[in-house]
């Protein structure tokens, strides 16, 4: 009967070091940040525990940066909580104290015990232990260049919005381009809009500024302007016009500021420049001999896209060309850069840099069972923005677009979408990493290194089973 025992299965494990907490950080404080106060534990140097509440204008918060170096705090770990973090997080670092910025998930409190003064003791704690991670935010100058490129985004939302109330005061008035126009933000629906606010109400004249490219006849637009244009709209769509241009003014003061940061920052050095092949999208160092010099083709610009030649700028800047990744133009490179920052130090693998954005698996499992392998949910604005360059990558004659097609027919739209842009945030890592330019194989290396790879997979699954597998012509060569 021992020998029917079955022998316990063997598991995978890391070497791990158990024992007796340990407090790594003597001089630590915790914040609790609030609208109107913040609440700051620190260790004294008699090593007992102090809570002090301050309030939030900038005398009192540097008061407490004073009290903190009074008691010999080194270290201060705070949650973020909305954006009140900031001119703390900012003044204590001015300060000379090592900031860190705690995500709010990572920071249970005992269940029933929910105060200011509790939680700001709880976090001291947890912090003195070691037991807090501290979040990526980008050092000096990459604070401001994303400022200005989220600053930027939130004003291309603005005038989005400012097109729907002009379509909205045309509607109303029975003014129909959205019928005849694709886009009510093109260059024929502006200069009918701009016509008809200037006082022009000829239908047969204002059609004449259509396009001649435009798929409706000069009849159909004719008869999508024969509308009943009353003051009281006509003077909403004056006022949501005239909004709509100063947006865009001060989109090219963004544009003006981004290009400056760009220009004059100094570009990063040049380290073992080597070209990188799409055949490394897995992550792999080698270059294969298939490799064929490519020119990229030339993204179309949108309306969105900056005022300046933002692919040259970003190019000398960074030593690389992001733009030569399928899906990724100078606007989303931008975004990317801005999110991520430069130096890609702050993750040791791309493993780590691909968990930071939350495009790995998840690995939520209990009892041997796999409860959901879903991505963990997160607000990272450069996941948004590998998300939405791989979303084009459906119709891209590439090894990547090849790649996303696979995965659509298998996975589904969204999961697809989630293991391309996995891909190119691997790229985006090792091009920022080592300094390697982009080449893309192709779609027909790729599917013929797929092919490969699947025939190899069912020979080794042949194998397994016992049996061997030989093409057609050679089992008929043997058969006669």
């Amino acid at each position: 009967m021992a020998n029917d025992i079955k022998q316990p299965k063997k598991l995978k494990t890391k070497s791990v070091k158990f024992g007796e907490l340990q407090r790594i950080n003597q001089y630590a404080a915790g914040v609790d940040i609030g609208a109107s106060s913040i609440f700051v534990c620190a260790n004294t140097k008699d090593d007992r525990h102090e809570v002090r509440e301050f309030l939030t204008f900038t005398a009192d918060i540097r008061a407490a940066a004073a009290w903190l170096k009074e008691c010999g705090t080194k270290t201060v770990a705070m949650e973020s909580t909305g954006s009140y973090w900031i001119p703390v997080y900012d003044i204590f670092e001015e300060e000379g104290l090592e900031v860190i910025l705690v995500n709010a998930h990572h920071l249970k409190a005992i269940p029933g015990k929910k105060t200011d003064v509790l939680d700001c003791q709880w976090i001291q704690t947890l912090h003195s232990y070691g037991l807090l991670r501290g979040s990526f935010r980008p050092d000096g100058n990459g604070v401001t260049f994303r400022a200005y490129v989220r600053h930027r985004s939130k004003l291309i939302e603005l005038a989005s919005m400012q097109i729907q109330l002009m379509n909205k005061a045309m509607i109303q008035m029975n003014i129909r381009l959205d019928q005849v126009f694709s886009d009510i933000s093109g260059t024929s629906s502006m200069t009918i809009i701009r016509s008809i606010v200037r006082g022009e109400r000829n239908s047969a004249i204002l059609a004449k500024h259509r396009n001649v490219n435009c798929k409706k006849t000069e009849q159909d637009v004719r008869k999508a302007l024969e509308g009943n244009y009353r003051p009281e709209h006509i003077f909403s769509l004056e006022h949501a016009l005239r909004a709509y241009d100063f947006i865009h003014s001060l989109i090219s003061e963004c544009d003006t500021r981004i290009q400056e940061i760009l220009e004059n920052e100094k570009p990063l050095e040049q380290k073992n420049f080597q070209p990188m092949s799409s055949g490394q999208i897995s992550g792999s160092d080698k270059i294969t001999n298939n490799e064929k010099e490519r020119k990229p083709k030339k993204k179309r610009s949108g309306k969105n896209a900056y005022k300046f030649d933002a692919a040259t700028a970003l190019k000398n800047f960074l030593k690389v060309d992001l733009t030569n990744i399928p899906g990724v133009d100078a606007n989303t490179a931008i975004k990317i850069i801005s999110e991520i920052g430069t130096d890609m130090s702050c993750w040791s693998t791309e493993k780590q840099f691909i968990s930071w954005l939350s495009l790995c698996p998840g690995n939520k499992i209990s009892g041997g069972k796999v409860l959901s392998s879903h991505t963990s949910p997160t607000s990272n604005k450069a996941r948004q923005a590998f998300k939405m360059a791989a979303s084009t990558l459906y119709r891209s004659k590439t090894a990547i677009g090849a790649f996303f097609r696979r995965k659509r027919a298998q996975l589904g739209a969204p999961a697809a979408i989630v293991a391309a842009a996995h891909k190119l945030a691997k790229i985006v890592y090792q091009m920022l990493k080592v300094q390697k330019e982009f080449h893309d194989i192709g779609q027909d290396v790729y599917e013929q290194q797929f092919e490969k790879r699947k025939l190899a997979n069912i020979k080794r699954m042949a194998r397994e089973m016992g049996f061997d597998l030989c093409p057609r012509e050679e089992r008929a060569h043997i058969n006669a």
